[in-house]
This record gives C-alpha cells, sequence and structure tokens, in this order.
C-alpha cells in the first residue's frame, strides 16, 4: 500500500483588474516535499476572462502563466528560480503579491496518490 504523504496547494488565479479584488481560478500548484513533486496545470477560460476585463493582454497572460510552468518543472529556461529544490520553488511561486496572477493561500492535506489528488483538485477548483 502506498504511503500517505503529505501536500499542500495553492489555486493560481487572475486578478484581470487588482483594484477591484475580482479573480478567476486558472491553475493549481501542488507539492510534496517528502516525495520531492512539484506539478502545475493551467486552464483559462477565455470566455470568462472577458467578461472581467478587456483589458488584459491575452498573449501576454499566457506566456507569464507557461512561466509557472516552466518554474515549476525546474526547467533551465525557468531561470534561477526552477534550479531551486521544490519546496524552495513552490515557496517563490505562492509567495503573496499584488499582480495580476496571484495564488490563493496554500492549503495542505494527506493523500496516497499525487496525481490523482492534483487531478480531483483541478477538477473541483479550475475546471
Amino acid at each position: 500500500m502506498p504511503e500517505n504523504n503529505l501536500y499542500e496547494y495553492a489555486v493560481i488565479r487572475v486578478v484581470p483588474r487588482i483594484e477591484r479584488e475580482e479573480f478567476i481560478n486558472v491553475g493549481l500548484l501542488l507539492f510534496c516535499k517528502r516525495k520531492r513533486y512539484i506539478r502545475v496545470r493551467i486552464a483559462v477560460d477565455e470566455q470568462k476572462l472577458a467578461l472581467y476585463s478587456t483589458e488584459c493582454e491575452r498573449e501576454t497572460l499566457l506566456s507569464q502563466l507557461s512561466a509557472w510552468e516552466i518554474i515549476a518543472s525546474g526547467q533551465t529556461a525557468g531561470g534561477y528560480i526552477a534550479s531551486l529544490d521544490v519546496d524552495e520553488r513552490f515557496r517563490w511561486l505562492t509567495a503573496i503579491r499584488s499582480a495580476t496572477i496571484q495564488t490563493s493561500r496554500p492549503h495542505s492535506g494527506y493523500t496516497r496518490h499525487l496525481d490523482a489528488t492534483f487531478d480531483r483538485l483541478f477538477r473541483e477548483l479550475v475546471l
């Protein structure tokens, strides 16, 4: 039987107009220190985004969101941050910021199946 693993996750969200504090969930970031596991998936509902703001530049936003995937996966294209250990990358990505792309505060749980838990949370919180 697989072991039970402590994990943390945060929802990635786009805040089209920061002064209004409205946001759209566009992705999920999940990590497990013990397994050295970190995963990000992005799914932008562009029609929903257009309802909140016509000022968001689609290509710029998608490029910035893809950087999250690159950094989380540790690709060299992600620069210095991508070279950090998984827990440091997770902490850097979930740091509180006042920007168009933010995360929820991290939440934690236990699971025996990290990928299955990631998929379930992604369906429930993003799709």
